[in-house]
């Protein structure tokens, strides 16, 4: 039986270059996009369902290319009740339009369910890419003591000491199916991964066409990444001071928020001075031509995604660039910009309303394959 839904009187965002069209329309058969443009162009099936848009800003679903799956909450996976789990997605996740994640490092096992049960349309969430956990120099695993105090899982790391034990490592994750490999160039308990080291693992991943993420600590482990041929940067650094680097051939997930929350017992002063740094890191990386990717650091922060897209702001990133980074950016990062990231005949139907483009927390309503995943409860009279 063929599925229809149609969007009308809506504002339509296509992609984050081309204008948008007012008094719009988009119809959506079966999970894909048939129509989206000038609502007196539309040709509505009398048999579709419809939603009325008036006063919504439509765009592509969202991406958040870095968020975790390791909360205690997330714990055991297949026995979560099915309700329970699709409040925890949307609390974390469809609530704020996020279509499609990335989770760096947790246990891959478990995230697999979650992924599994939400193909399976037991529960609604977003499409799920992880890459099981991060790969971390001798000693770097993380003491007990923290994954208590941060309501993490405990969750132990691959400790590669010298590029074969990279390959090897790298090698068994992606047999195992994941979607790309992530590093730790260093932690506070142990050295910073050699460069021979990151680059077997990148060598490994993209001889297996899977790209590779890695969390750096200071500028130096930053630069050597980029030298080493890393597809993603999964934070900025402000603890090293300034950037000082010329066209990254990477993308960067900012996750500009994390640094205000882990300092959130600190003097406002000193809150400030870090993020400060980690805005002007993110002006510098724009300014020499490199990606951004949206990433939040979700799991590890508060969920609500309002002060990074204010942050993101305070770099120097417009609406529209910002909806880049959510949208077009990582659908061609991950090899999905052809049916992923802009409305258009032909794409999934993926989408997010919003109730202003000075707003994007503000999400009214959020679509994923043609299918309503999270409402706002008085929308749901209309549904």
């Amino acid at each position: 039986m063929t599925n229809f839904l149609a969007l009308t009187n809506a504002t339509i965002y296509p992609n984050p270059i081309d204008p948008p069209v007012t008094e719009a329309a988009i119809l959506i058969e079966n999970g894909k996009i048939t129509f989206a443009g000038p609502q007196s162009q539309a040709r509505i099936p009398e048999t579709a369902d419809r939603l009325d848009c008036s006063g919504l800003i439509i765009t592509a679903g969202f991406w958040n290319s870095h968020v975790h799956f390791f909360e205690r909450k997330w714990a055991n996976a297949a026995a979560i009740p099915a309700p329970e789990l699709g409040r925890q997605l949307e609390d974390m996740l469809t609530r704020y339009g996020f279509t499609s994640v990335f989770d760096l490092s947790s246990l891959w096992e478990n995230t697999r369910i979650i992924r599994d049960r939400i193909e399976s349309r037991e529960v609604p969430g977003p499409r799920i890419r992880s890459t099981g956990v991060g790969l971390i120099s001798p000693g770097g695993q993380p003491p007990d003591y923290l994954a208590q105090t941060m309501g993490t899982m405990k969750a132990p790391l691959p400790e590669v000491a010298d590029a074969a034990q990279a390959a090897a490592a790298a090698r068994r994750l992606l047999e195992q199916g994941v979607d790309a490999i992530k590093l730790f160039a260093s932690s506070p308990w142990s050295p910073a991964l050699s460069e021979e080291v990151i680059l077997a693992a990148v060598d490994e991943a993209h001889r297996a066409g899977k790209k590779v993420f890695i969390h750096p600590n200071t500028g130096v482990e930053m630069l050597a990444a980029l030298r080493c041929g890393v597809d993603i940067i999964a934070h900025t650094t402000p603890r090293s001071g300034p950037w000082d680097l010329k066209e990254p051939r990477a993308a960067l997930t900012p996750t500009l928020t994390l640094w205000k929350y882990f300092l959130r017992h600190d003097r406002f002063s000193t809150q400030q001075e870090i993020v400060n740094t980690a805005v002007e890191q993110l002006r510098h990386w724009i300014a020499q031509g490199g990606t951004v990717l949206y990433g939040s650091d979700l799991g590890a922060v508060d969920y609500d995604p309002t002060d990074e897209y204010f942050l993101m702001s305070a770099a120097g990133m417009s609406f529209r660039e910002i909806l880049a980074s959510l949208t077009t950016a990582p659908a061609a990062e991950f090899g999905e910009s052809h049916r992923l990231g802009r409305i258009a005949p032909g794409f999934v139907a993926d989408l997010v309303a919003l109730r202003g483009d000075r707003s994007m927390s503000d999400v009214v309503f959020t679509i994923r394959d043609g299918d309503m995943i999270y409402k706002e409860r008085k929308l749901a009279a209309q549904v």
